[in-house]
């Protein structure tokens, strides 16, 4: 790792900090300019929270995954609820469009301002402020953390929890490269820069394109979400600072799950191999009293997109077991 930083350096020394900044900032006015903000904006302990608010029924909180922003949740799952539901989606902390939690600490492991659990109150209060006492949750992915945070530290402030493909549990492989190298303080002043910079266009539909593995990513997909919001270089340091401080968190989560006292309902993909089913959903379903797990065959990490039918059901089950429908 450490030859690959300098070689990284040396690149970066080569093509110029000056070049590489204003490309960089080239690319990310381009970003913002094709994708710009969705919904209003929420203010809360002095943060601006993204959200965008749809229909009318119980109160749904949609929460996106790593690397995200809420057009995730936008781009088809929306249209499918809210007709029956009032839709609230919010850009994470330091995603998308909202501001990030500060007070990080330097070493990215340890519990910081960031974690899981202050950003499950961070939006909660934000859904508060928008009318939404006591929400069903769902979350995505690193979303699903989120939404378990939420569950755990205000349990009286919501109705049920959806938990999709969430990182919910301990597991024991590393992160990827990318992730170790961009959350130490050289990696993340070195990489996101370059990547903003960078990175091409094809690099970035790979990437998509193994999120959704084995199945297809939607047409329209990929134009829609804005990729290019997740590389600009705040969006890359703030991820990969969450995602590498994941774990830790989750661990201690675990001895707390057995209190969880509500209707929780899960869905995973058999074939997710970024957040896998028997280390991540299928235990936790184990300790929650009353869990629902709804296992997809040949399904990968992005049921809400490739199976939505099925999140919509474990949606409409959270709510009747909450008395909401």
């Amino acid at each position: 790792m450490v030859l690959k930083l300098a070689a990284l350096v040396a690149v970066m020394a080569v093509a110029g900090c000056a070049f590489v900044d204003h490309r960089a900032d080239r690319r990310e006015a381009q970003a913002v300019q094709a994708h710009p903000p969705l919904g209003q904006f929420v203010e809360v302990e002095g943060k601006r929270v993204h959200a965008l608010v749809s229909g009318s029924g119980p109160d749904l909180v949609l929460i996106h995954g790593a690397s995200g922003n809420l057009r995730d949740m936008a781009f088809d799952l929306i249209d499918r609820l809210d007709e029956r539901y009032r839709v609230i989606v919010f850009d994470r902390p330091g995603l998308g469009y909202s501001d990030p939690i500060d007070g990080a600490a330097d070493d990215v492991f340890t519990t910081r301002a960031d974690s899981v659990a202050a950003q499950a109150r961070l939006l909660q209060a934000a859904a508060a402020e928008l009318g939404a006492e006591k929400p069903i949750v769902l979350g995505h992915s690193f979303g699903g953390a989120v939404a378990m945070a939420w569950a755990l530290e205000r349990p009286e402030a919501i109705a049920a929890v959806v938990d999709v493909s969430g990182a919910t549990m301990p597991w024991e492989s590393g992160l990827g490269t990318l992730y170790e190298i961009n959350g130490t303080a050289l990696g993340g002043a070195v990489v996101p820069p370059l990547i903003t910079a960078f990175a091409p266009k094809a690099m970035v539909e790979e990437t998509v394109e193994a999120v959704f593995a084995p199945n297809p990513v939607p047409e329209g997909y990929a134009d829609f979400v804005g990729a290019g919001l997740a590389i600009r270089r705040d969006s890359l340091r703030v991820n990969a600072r969450q995602v590498a401080g994941l774990l830790p968190q989750v661990a201690r989560m675990r001895e707390r799950y057995a209190s969880i006292d509500l209707p929780v309902e899960i869905v995973h993909g058999v074939a997710d191999t970024i957040v896998p089913l028997e280390v991540h959903s299928a235990r936790l379903a184990e300790l929650i009293p009353g869990a629902n797990l709804r296992v997809l065959e040949n399904v990968g990490h992005m049921p809400h997109h490739t199976t939505p039918l099925e999140v919509v059901a474990a949606i409409d089950r959270a709510a009747a077991r909450a008395g909401l429908r």
